[in-house]
Order: structure tokens, then C-alpha cells, then sequence
């Protein structure tokens, strides 16, 4: 059986590293936001490039502490996309917030900033720009506007972790940046985590502050806060991880060089990566209007894509009929019936990429 992702994999690839680092998280005997907490926040700083790191439980909250910690609340507008996993959507109203979604881009499929002035409001404090699929979003057009306009930029790295664009690591350009660590991420744990990075030290200690019950000092709630913390186990397992990181993603890329090689003539629309980025191909994401047929095509080989995502927020019964939208949303909704992310992991084996392709040429 060849999944689309493979976290088991990516463990035993590590098994002993990752065992020692969790036999010595359990005799630490602090398993909280003790030593392997402060620690992975620090290397996760220096690594992409900003001065602090704050773990919390898990990717969304990352985006809610976040969105909370700028002060933008009830009232406020956030601008994002459609087509994201909806925790994107979800932290923005769990922070008290709006969404507003914009389209996405016909060939990165990242925030669309042709709309980003249409729909602007005197109400709007925020756009969350998605890293979508392990390349960057247009930060040459999105950057400029958010100064010009004093939005605040919040990057969603969650699916890029250690992708870059001219030279510098996603997680820079913005206010703050937030990352998941979902067992399938590049970076990884073994259960639930998240971190909130930026430059900005009082940012850093609101959302320190938000993330445990708002206490600076213990049992005392200088302001609202909740809790969500990273635990010891999971930092410890992200710290070895994190050693491996820009490897994995270069056999990430190796794998994607195969797949776009051999696919070139097959019908498929593939991915494109954006100039002046070092895309990390958390998932290879293809396009294509026959996609049941060859899903079905591929289950018959033990073959299983996935498709990121099926259905757009702004169509999910939650959301629909709610959430204002700019007034095309028309790449969104024509990928989710046509995306299809092909299996993609650092230990996936030649022979299982070589599977990949063949059942795909058959198809």
C-alpha cells in the first residue's frame, strides 16, 4: 500500500533518536512548557530567522493566539483564502474575528492580491496569507499592500516549513507567522503542536501570556487567556526532527523532480513554483478533470492520493451563505473538483515513486 503521507515512516527513519529524546523528556520529569519546550522554541526561531517562538497545542490555536495577541477582535475583518484547511477560517472566528476570503492565483493557487483591495473595508486589520502546499504566496504583492494599507501579516506556514523566497525562510516577512505540527507535516510531531514566531518582543510576550490563562506570574490572569501549551514530549520529538528538516525536504524535492519528469506529457496539470522561491513540496499537487476516474484507477494498485481540498470553505455548510467573499471565486471552486495530491514523503522508496508513475501512465 503507498499512502499520501506516511508519518510511521518518517519515525522509523529517526526511531532511535526520537526514543532517546522521549526517554530523556520522561525523566526530566517536567512535562509541560519545561526545558524541551523553551529549547525547541528558540532553535524553531533562529532556524527561520526571527528573534522568539512560542509553542502552543496546535496549529490553529498558533493562528488564534496570534490573531489575538495583534489586538484584532469583535469588530474586526481578517482577509484569507477559500481554498485552505479551515482551521485557517476557524481561528479567525474562534479570535473574536470576520473572515473575508479572496480567490486564489490559476498557477500557485495562493492568495489571489488582485483582490485583496476589493475587499478591503475601514474594518479590515489582517490577512493571512497560506503557504499553500510548501511554496510560498505572493509576498512581492501581498507585503506591499498590507504596508500600505497598515494591515497587519500573518503568515500560515504550516504547510512550508523551511521554504524560502530570495533567500529568505517563510515566517519572516510578516508581524507573525504560525505553524502546525500535525504528525504530516515537513516538520512533524507525534501527536499535536503548533508555534507562533515573530520579531516583535511584545507580540511574542501577549501571546506567551494568551496561551497559558493570561498569567505572567502563576494563577494570576492579567488578561483573558486560555490554554494551550505545548507539551514536553512533543517538543522533544520536533527537536530531532527539526535536525533533519532541510534533508527531508531535499529528498521531498528529489521525489518532486521524478513525478514532474515523468508526468510532463500525461495530461496532468502539474505544479509550478514560483520565482524566486525553494518550494519544499509538502504535497505534489496535481489537476486534472478525470480525477475519480483515476483515483479509482490508482485504489486498484493500492495506490492513495488525497485531495487537499474538496470542498472550499466558503461552500462548507458551517460557512456558506455567512462569509462575505470577493465576487469571483472562480479558481477555487474549479480546483476543488480537480486537485489531486500524489503520494509525497521523504521515505517514500524509488520503486514506490516509480509505482506512482507507472499506475498513472496507465490510467
Amino acid at each position: 500500500m503507498i499512502r499520501c503521507a506516511n508519518p510511521l515512516a518518517q519515525y522509523e527513519a529517526h526511531r532511535d533518536e526520537i526514543d532517546a529524546a522521549i526517554a530523556s523528556a520522561l525523566r526530566g520529569n517536567r512535562y509541560i512548557l519545561g526545558p524541551e519546550v523553551e529549547a525547541f522554541e528558540h532553535e524553531l526561531a533562529q532556524y527561520v530567522g526571527v528573534s522568539h517562538g512560542v509553542g502552543v497545542g496546535n496549529g490553529t490555536d498558533a493562528l488564534e493566539l496570534a490573531i489575538r495577541g495583534l489586538g484584532i477582535g469583535e469588530g474586526d475583518e481578517v482577509i484569507t483564502v477559500s481554498h485552505t484547511a479551515v482551521a485557517t477560517v476557524a481561528a479567525i472566528e474562534s479570535a473574536g474575528a470576520t473572515p473575508v476570503l479572496v480567490d486564489v492565483d490559476p498557477v500557485c493557487y495562493t492568495l489571489d492580491p488582485a483582490q485583496l483591495e476589493e475587499v478591503r473595508t475601514e474594518r479590515t486589520r489582517a490577512a493571512i496569507a497560506v503557504h499553500l502546499y510548501g511554496q510560498p504566496a505572493d509576498l512581492d504583492a501581498i507585503v506591499p499592500f498590507c504596508r500600505a494599507h497598515d494591515l497587519a501579516l500573518i503568515e500560515d506556514v504550516s504547510q512550508a516549513h523551511g521554504a524560502t523566497l530570495h533567500g529568505k525562510r517563510l515566517g519572516t516577512f510578516g508581524r507573525a507567522a504560525t505553524f502546525s505540527f500535525y504528525p504530516t507535516k515537513n516538520l512533524g510531531a507525534i501527536g499535536d503542536g503548533g508555534m507562533v514566531t515573530t520579531n516583535d518582543a511584545a507580540l511574542a510576550k501577549r501571546v506567551r501570556m494568551l496561551r497559558e490563562y493570561g498569567w505572567q506570574t502563576r494563577y494570576v490572569s492579567d488578561i483573558a487567556g486560555r490554554n494551550t501549551r505545548l507539551d514536553e514530549l512533543q517538543a522533544a520529538i520536533l527537536r530531532v526532527k527539526l535536525r533533519h528538516l532541510d534533508d527531508d525536504n531535499a529528498k521531498r524535492r528529489a521525489i518532486a523532480a521524478r513525478y514532474t519528469a515523468a508526468l510532463s506529457n500525461s495530461g496532468l496539470v502539474l505544479p509550478q513554483t514560483r520565482s524566486g522561491a525553494e518550494h519544499v513540496f509538502h504535497l505534489y499537487v496535481v489537476t486534472t478533470g478525470r480525477r475519480k476516474e483515476i483515483m479509482d484507477a490508482l485504489g486498484t494498485q493500492e495506490i492513495f492520493p488525497g485531495i487537499h481540498y474538496p470542498v472550499p470553505v466558503h461552500c462548507q455548510a458551517a460557512y456558506k451563505g455567512r462569509i462575505r467573499t470577493a465576487r469571483s471565486m472562480t479558481v477555487t471552486e474549479r480546483l476543488a473538483s480537480e486537485v489531486l495530491s500524489l503520494p509525497m514523503y521523504p521515505e517514500l522508496s524509488a520503486a514506490d515513486v516509480s509505482s506512482v508513475i507507472e499506475a498513472l501512465a496507465n490510467a
